[in-house]
């Protein structure tokens, strides 16, 4: 047998030698493997489903919160999900070798800066299986190899993902290396990728919880793509439409709580408070959704709790909800600066002027006018899905797709030219 940190070492050496090859692999070949790739994984949706029903039992008999066994559980419709956005990466331009800019010198000398590929990503992530999916379709898709580190919790439903793609790969032709899986759950697979396995791994981006994302950032030897929190704000403006507020706030709350998507904090403008807060309140109540308020909201009805400083630094991942009656657009802001993680903030106004200011003024990733928080996702933005959503400012940042899996390099083309 092999010992442990020989096989990841090995694991890296083989996703460095794929890399080189993938970046270099034609749009057809790679566009073949994500096809391919996504019917597999529709003719193996029930072996997918057996063995995401071994995950769900373990989460079930270790007591995990019901938002985690959400996160974790996959069926038909989500398995056609997945399929559908590997088909959908499938379609899009391919980001490599993309001429970004270019430009003549005086002394003629050309100049293009052209996208290449990052190298070998390394995916670490923990309740959801179907990042397997996502992840290695754009990294494939982006050129550069991938390897994955799925939670202990989720391992049966990733490897059986992988397995598909896997699938995938070989009817292109291209090496299974492209995409590796680490099925083993020991621990130390996380602490070598974090440390890059002897320079293979040239990116490292994790997806799940604060915990894990903040150990990430704080023990990583190679560059991070990361969020800490999605603590997401909505803003209803004195011009909001008190309808429209209330479907988009029941819907960023409640579509799907335990998403880094989900409206945490609801700022309510005093001088609509009367007209929209019992309806909202109400709302979201019958949705048995838990609301945290401040002082005056709490006025409106007795089933709300009191909210506490802390709860509005918290993304719950669950159905509560914190909100809080401001007395103006600078209030909403300020609270807005003080708390937000910098994930994606709502304004909801029919009043273009004030919109405006809202996104020009803030600098969280995402800054939405009269829409719900859970479009904050890839897929929804037209990128074929995403492998997770940059809060930082360097590089990437929002949704991750295939573009933003790339870097460049410049081109200089001379004919004889020497420098003075």
């Amino acid at each position: 047998m092999i010992p442990f940190k020989d096989k990841i070492n090995q694991i890296g050496l083989q996703a460095k030698q794929a890399s080189k090859i993938l970046a270099n692999v034609s749009s057809k070949q790679k566009n073949k493997a994500l096809l391919a790739m996504a019917n597999h994984i529709l003719n193996d949706h029930e072996k997918i489903l057996e063995a995401n029903k071994k995950d769900i039992k373990e989460a079930i008999n270790k007591n995990l919160s019901d938002s985690f066994i959400d996160r974790l559980k996959l069926n038909d419709e989500r398995i056609q999900s997945m399929a559908t956005t590997l088909k959908e990466i499938a379609s899009f331009e391919d980001p490599v070798g993309k001429v970004l800019d270019s430009w003549t010198r005086p002394n003629g000398l050309n100049i293009s800066r052209v996208s290449t590929p990052l190298g070998t990503i390394g995916i670490i992530y923990e309740s959801r299986p179907n990042v397997t999916a996502d992840a290695g379709g754009l990294c494939l898709k982006s050129g550069n190899a991938s390897i994955l580190r799925g939670g202990s919790d989720s391992i049966h439903s990733c490897i059986a993902i992988h397995n598909s793609m896997t699938k995938g790969l070989n009817d292109a032709d291209i090496t299974e290396h492209a995409i590796q899986i680490i099925k083993d759950k020991d621990r130390e697979a996380v602490n070598m990728m974090l440390q890059g396995i002897n320079k293979s791994i040239d990116v490292i981006v994790p997806r799940g919880g604060k915990n894990l994302v903040a150990k990430i950032e704080k023990e990583a030897r190679v560059p991070v793509f990361a969020h800490l929190e999605g603590i997401c704000h909505i803003y209803i403006d004195k011009d909001a439409d008190s309808e429209k507020a209330i479907n988009i706030c029941v819907n960023a709350k409640m579509r799907r709580p335990g998403i880094c998507g989900a409206v945490e904090t609801i700022l309510v403008h005093n001088e609509i408070a009367n007209t929209c807060l019992p309806d909202l309140i109400n709302a979201l109540s019958a949705r048995s959704c838990e609301i945290r308020g401040c002082e005056e909201t709490q006025n409106y009805s007795n089933k709300i709790i009191s909210a506490k400083d802390e709860d509005w630094r918290t993304e719950y991942l669950l159905p509560i909800v914190s909100i809080k009656v401001i007395k103006d657009f600078d209030e909403a802001l300020t609270h807005i600066d003080i708390y937000s993680s910098g994930h994606t903030e709502s304004i909801i106004t029919e009043n273009m002027n004030t919109a405006s200011r809202f996104q020009n003024e803030l600098d969280s990733a995402i800054v939405m006018h009269n829409t719900s928080t859970q479009f904050a996702d890839g897929g929804e933005f037209g990128l074929g899905g995403e492998i997770g959503i940059a809060t930082g400012k360097f590089h990437a940042r929002g949704p991750v797709g295939a573009n933003q899996l790339t870097s460049f390099k410049y081109l200089v083309n001379g004919d004889g030219h020497i420098r003075s």
